[in-house]
């Protein structure tokens, strides 16, 4: 597919994370950004439905969630391996902690965030059952290898480390060793740089509405 990618984002969203993976591309892509005060707009849900950022079209494929895009572009751009190849056993684990991290440690912060507490007789309907146990799943796999699905990096470690950096710095995730240590290491890396230097140009230029 040869159309360049258009990135529909706010500097004070996760369209950070989807910026970070164009980055990592080193395509060229657009950036199209959605003020929040239009967000829900009858143009942009044309793009995006539930009125949220980020969304990517790719010529006539629309794709949203965040993982999903990083998923989507790691296949689309093979030359930057970013994930495995399809036959790679390491497949498995990339698909694994990226869904892990969308599903039961965003759920799970995010419930901690917002006071809500599971009760342990009602732990079997939540699909993360227990913070701590999501926590300390995460903090093992991190104190075993430097990176998620592999000896290299991957969109999966982009999208996890990018939660955990999040999460970190505004106090939702505690900073365990493993946590930070791994943050350290994705968030050296130049197209990180490159992606929060041109969001925080971004977010100066344009005071955003509330």
């Amino acid at each position: 597919m040869s159309d360049e990618p258009v990135l529909y984002t706010n500097p004070m969203s996760r369209g950070r994370i989807a910026r970070w993976m164009l980055e990592e591309i080193g395509e060229p892509y657009r950036v199209e950004v959605i003020d929040y005060a239009v967000i829900k707009s009858p143009s942009y849900r044309s793009v995006n439905p539930m009125g949220k950022v980020p969304a990517l079209r790719h010529g006539d494929m629309v794709v949203t969630e965040t993982a999903a895009i990083c998923a989507y572009l790691a296949d689309a751009y093979p030359q930057a391996r970013l994930a495995p190849p399809p036959e790679d056993r390491r497949r498995g684990a990339y698909y694994r902690w990226l869904f892990f991290t969308a599903g039961p440690l965003e759920a799970a912060v995010t419930n901690r965030a917002l006071g809500f507490i599971v009760p342990p007789e009602r732990e079997r309907m939540i699909g993360y059952g227990h913070i701590e146990h999501v926590m300390s799943t995460l903090e093992t796999a991190l104190s075993l290898s430097d990176y998620l699905a592999g000896d290299s990096f991957s969109a999966a470690d982009l999208y996890v480390g990018s939660q955990l950096g999040f999460g970190m710095m505004f106090g939702t995730i505690e900073k365990r060793p493993a946590f930070e240590r791994y943050w350290q290491r994705a968030s050296a890396r130049p197209a990180y740089k490159r992606a929060n230097d041109l969001d925080d140009a971004l977010a100066a230029r344009q005071p955003l509405s509330t």
